[in-house]
């Protein structure tokens, strides 16, 4: 597995966790490619256009268990755990990056809460 891919993709999924970029439609555009949708955690579906208009949850995160599944040549599932601190919610997370015009751009995102902690997770 590519050390590189992973951390690169990692920063990624961080910075679209990371509440000042989920503020700025711009560099939330920036990450999103233009075929993005995502099923909330609140069990409702998105796409791009309404996360950048509607704008998206603004939460206090830390991303934990990072892993990423290559699915095809310039395509990789990202599966991860987030502890939402302002919530106090945790939620099982994956999401598609698929490698579009020369950068990594998110396709699909998923959230399904869970009752895990940080603890049970780390082995």
């Amino acid at each position: 597995m590519d050390k590189n891919l992973i951390q690169h993709l990692k920063k990624l999924e961080e910075r679209h966790t990371n509440i000042e970029v989920r503020k700025n439609s711009d560099q939330l555009d920036n990450i999103l490619a233009d075929e993005f949708f995502e099923i909330g955690s609140s069990g409702y579906m998105f796409d791009k256009e309404e996360c950048l208009e509607g704008g998206v949850v603004l939460t206090e995160m830390s991303l934990h268990n990072y892993e990423i599944h290559p699915l095809s040549d310039g395509v990789v599932l990202s599966t991860y755990f987030i502890e939402d601190k302002t919530r106090k919610r945790n939620t099982l997370r994956s999401s598609i990056w698929k490698h579009i015009d020369g950068r990594w751009q998110l396709v699909f995102h998923q959230g399904t809460i869970t009752k895990l902690k940080v603890e049970d997770i780390q082995g």
